[in-house]
């Protein structure tokens, strides 16, 4: 819904524009995605801004390094359109998703700790005679929440080294390929690319230490929290554009 955007102050494109390092299409295609509010017209169909805009596009530039562009868009949208709740909703998946990304984190840390020397020793380590904690690739693939064709993938870069049954030639994952799978999947998810897991990896196994995570970790945990301050400073601008907007518009 359009607001009545009352202010003694109009604002060009361009004044918009520069006032944020931006190009003034960049200013206009904001306000087509519903980033910010319709701009008002001059008589002559130029198109004018007040500070409320202003104050929007702050808003939305501050999001983006916390929620990313399509939340952070989406935010807008739901603001500008009277639906500030949907707004607040999506601004908490983002953040229920950063702390399933910290607590998994957490998990990775606290399993590698955990590993002993007999699990960090080679693929094979943890096979037994009875087989126990050996699994095939559809279970493992549904119990990581991937495709059986992203593990076929991982074992082509050498994150997994599953060995195969002689008899069915089928895929046999015991408990060290399933670290490793572990290992790969929450790699993945911090954004690391396979050709760099797989040195990480193939170290874990051979090394007898936990060293060769330690920087990956370190950079993960730094993503982490400035991904959080960035969500505050997201915050503040939003709550300081909600604060100008007409009072029946923000529930």
């Amino acid at each position: 819904m359009a607001h009545n955007l009352q202010s003694g102050e109009r604002l060009r494109p361009v004044d918009l524009a520069r006032g944020h390092g931006l190009s003034t299409q960049a200013v206009r295609n904001y306000e087509a995605a519903g980033i910010l509010p319709p701009a008002g017209r001059t008589p002559h169909g130029y198109r004018t801004y007040t500070p409320l805009h202003a104050q929007a596009l702050r808003a939305f530039l501050a999001l983006v390094p916390g929620h990313g562009h399509a939340t952070a868009t989406s935010v807008m949208r739901a603001v500008n359109e009277g639906a500030a709740d949907e707004a607040f909703r999506l601004i908490d998946e983002s953040h229920a998703q950063l702390l399933d990304d910290r607590q998994t984190l957490q998990a990775v840390e606290g399993a590698l700790r955990d590993l002993s020397p007999a699990e960090m020793s080679g693929p094979g380590a943890a096979v037994g005679g009875s087989g126990a904690g050996e699994t095939f690739i559809g279970p493992l693939a549904r119990r990581l929440g991937i495709r059986p064709a992203t593990l076929r993938k991982w074992e082509a870069a050498g994150l997994v080294l599953p060995r195969r049954d002689p008899q069915t030639g089928y895929r046999v994952y015991d408990e060290a390929d399933v670290r490793d799978a572990r290992l790969a999947h929450q790699l993945r998810r911090g954004g690391y690319l396979l050709e760099r897991i797989a040195p990480l990896i193939t170290q874990v196994r051979a090394a007898g230490g936990l060293e060769p995570l330690e920087s990956a970790l370190h950079d993960w945990r730094g993503r982490l929290s400035a991904r959080g301050r960035a969500m505050l400073a997201g915050a503040a601008e939003l709550e300081a554009y909600l604060r100008k907007l007409p009072t029946d518009a923000v529930p």
